[in-house]
């Protein structure tokens, strides 16, 4: 399902501050290279994520998803001098394309990239998150929510990405294990008193979710 107009889209595009020269590069060559390049978040929402991070100042964030590299440099740009990002990559193949270009950006003192399963990883961590951007399998967006939200501080954040799931948690008969497990996500979400939270349209849908 299209959600947004190509030609919204692309106005949009024009009309959002130009990527620097290392995301424009991991863009090309996502774009270029991979199989599933549609998983990168992209321009608009690679600033937005950027300018969030800078807003709240996070010391402390937690990616899971890495994929090529491109939000976990945008929400760097936000982090404390003495910030540090954590991010999580189940493929080995992509968690190297994003380390080398973390190195080529600079950050690579700044981000910590671990490879294997989030669900093992993320107990490991034993920090205190101000910022969480969920972006990886779908069907364990529950779990990384729970597993998260426990240490995250009051009035910290988490962002979700791809709660739309191409339009298919709109349609009246809801098919298929990804398009479920969002929706029921989503339907997690907005029950947990927990939480505040705003879906957001950018993209595939964004959701932002405050700890009270």
């Amino acid at each position: 399902m299209e959600l947004v107009n190509p030609k919204a889209e692309n106005y949009a595009k024009q009309h959002t501050t130009a990527l620097d020269k290392i995301l424009e590069e991991i863009e090309i060559f996502t774009n270029t290279n991979h199989a599933h390049a549609q998983m990168l978040s992209g321009h608009v929402q690679g600033k937005v994520l950027e300018m969030f991070s800078c807003m709240i100042q996070p010391k402390r964030i937690l990616e899971i998803g890495t994929f090529t590299g491109f939000s976990a440099l945008c929400l760097a740009k936000g982090l404390q001098p003495d910030g540090k990002l954590f991010t999580l990559e189940l493929r080995e193949e992509d968690a190297i394309t994003a380390k080398n270009y973390f190195v080529k950006a600079g950050m690579q003192d700044k981000i910590e990239l671990c490879v294997g399963d989030a669900l093992q990883i993320i107990p490991t961590l034993q920090q205190t998150w101000d910022l969480v951007f969920i972006d990886a399998d779908k069907v364990n967006y529950i779990n990384y929510y729970e597993l998260t939200l426990p240490n995250l501080k009051q009035g910290g954040w988490i962002l979700a990405d791809n709660v739309f799931f191409h339009g298919e948690v709109l349609e009246d008969e809801i098919k298929g294990k990804n398009a479920k497990a969002i929706y029921a996500f989503n339907e997690h979400v907005k029950n947990d008193n927990r939480v505040q939270h705003a879906m957001l349209t950018i993209r595939d849908g964004l959701m932002l979710i405050q700890k009270k």
